[in-house]
């Protein structure tokens, strides 16, 4: 048995692979996210085609796709959150980062996907970029050498900062 490449931790026959043939259709955006992601490690562009919106589909680049696909190193997905998107919803987002490795370079693909429900199908419609947040401190930042706030008595750089 060969595991589901989405990160389920299910059995590919179990998980996308029946949708990837096509036996049946994804519940929720969360489902064909992951089926998507599967597809792309498998190079399987005519899946990625077919669960496109229908009204986006002439945006799809299917040689690109495919190019893409298969000179990745596909590494995992991190499904990070969904908003809607149920078997009950008509539109749905799903969060996550998909990492890979092209060329040597290890990529993060942190996106936010926006899925669409059309004649009960759910369809991949659009993605944007996820900017990190921006870290706040609770505290003044410490110098290299001012005293470190451990309390050793050493600088900083030569205690807790090194």
């Amino acid at each position: 048995m060969e595991q589901c490449p989405c990160g389920s931790g299910k059995d590919l026959a179990e998980c996308c692979g029946p949708l990837l043939t096509g036996e049946k259709q994804a519940s929720t955006a969360e489902d064909l996210m992951r089926s998507r992601y599967t597809a792309y490690v498998r190079a399987d562009v005519d899946y990625l085609e077919k669960t496109t919106h229908p009204d986006r589909r002439s945006e799809f680049d299917k040689q690109g796709s495919l190019d893409w696909a298969q000179k990745s190193r596909w590494l995992g997905l991190d499904v990070k959150k969904t908003e809607a998107g149920g078997p009950e919803d008509e539109k749905g987002q799903v969060e996550f980062v998909a990492e890979y490795e092209i060329k040597g370079q290890k990529v993060r693909h942190h996106e936010m996907a926006t899925f669409e429900k059309k004649d009960d199908a759910w369809y991949f419609v659009d993605g944007e970029g996820v900017q990190p947040e921006t870290v706040r401190r609770e505290s003044p930042k410490v110098g290299r050498n001012e005293p470190c706030p451990c309390g050793s008595g050493k600088k900083y750089k030569k205690c807790c900062g090194a």
